[in-house]
C-alpha cells in the first residue's frame, strides 16, 4: 500500500498548478517535477493548457496534482495541511517566509516558544497558507 497527498487546483486557482509546483520545487531541496500530463482537445474535466495528473516530489516525497476547470463547491483549506519538520531554523524559516509572501497568509507566526504556549509540535512552529491555497506547518525539531 501507498499512499500520496493529491492536490487538485479548481476554482480560483484552477491554471496555476503548473506555477505552484515550479514554486515549491525551487524553494524545497532535492525537489523535481517528475511527470506533467494534460489534458487532451475536448476531453472531460479541463482543457489542453491544464493538467490532468501531474507528480512532483518535496526533498524526496512525492506528491500528485490536478486541475479541473468543472465548477467544484469545495478548494483547498486549511484543514488539511503540509507539515514540514526540519531540525534547522534556517531552513524552517526560509521555507515559512517564502511559501506565507507574495500573497499568502501567516496564520500562525513562526516563533520560539521554549515551552510557553508550546503546541506540543516543538521549540518552533507556525502555519501559513500560500498564494495557491495550499496550507503549511512547519516545526524545528531537535
Amino acid at each position: 500500500m501507498n499512499t500520496t497527498t493529491f492536490l487538485t487546483f479548481v476554482g480560483d486557482q484552477c491554471g496555476k498548478a503548473g506555477e505552484a509546483i515550479a514554486f515549491y520545487t525551487s524553494i524545497f531541496p532535492n525537489s523535481e517535477i517528475k511527470s506533467i500530463t494534460k489534458y487532451a482537445e475536448g476531453e472531460a474535466g479541463g482543457t489542453p493548457e491544464l493538467i490532468k495528473y501531474g507528480v512532483f516530489s518535496l526533498n524526496g516525497t512525492d506528491y500528485m496534482v490536478a486541475e479541473s476547470n468543472y465548477n467544484h463547491a469545495w478548494t483547498f483549506t486549511p484543514a488539511v495541511s503540509l507539515f514540514i519538520r526540519d531540525p534547522s531554523a534556517d531552513v524552517i524559516q526560509t521555507l515559512f517566509e517564502k511559501l506565507s509572501s507574495n500573497g499568502g497568509q501567516v496564520m500562525v507566526p513562526l516563533d520560539d516558544y521554549q515551552g510557553e504556549g508550546d503546541y506540543g509540535f516543538g521549540e518552533k512552529f507556525g502555519w501559513c497558507q500560500d498564494k495557491y491555497g495550499v496550507s503549511w506547518q512547519f516545526v524545528l525539531s531537535a
